[in-house]
């Protein structure tokens, strides 16, 4: 039997509004939740080490990659990312876990 790993989903933004961006949070939260998904960090504080700065950064887990990429083209996520886009530029990956 073939274990199923963890897998985070990893974002990085920059909201450029916060209102939309607000609404996005808003509706995504429970989206993610409802994949199995569950909040590591959430914009807290953080150290910019190497690459491009984006002050927003979050992490979840999910149960597997195929939850994490299920939630993400789910109608519930696909919903709550139309108040994202054009409010923030993003980076969002998900990587399984080792």
């Amino acid at each position: 039997m073939t274990e199923t790993k963890s897998a985070l989903w990893i974002a990085h933004v920059k909201v450029t509004d916060a209102e939309a961006y607000g609404k996005y949070a808003e509706l995504a939260g429970p989206a993610i939740a409802k994949h199995g998904g569950a909040f590591l960090a959430r914009g807290g504080r953080y150290v910019q080490l190497e690459g491009n700065d984006r002050p927003r950064n979050v992490v979840a887990r999910f149960p597997s990659l195929d939850a994490a990429v299920a939630c993400y083209n789910s109608a519930e996520y696909q919903a709550a990312l139309a108040h994202a886009k054009g409010a923030s530029e993003r980076d969002l990956m998900v990587v399984e876990e080792a």
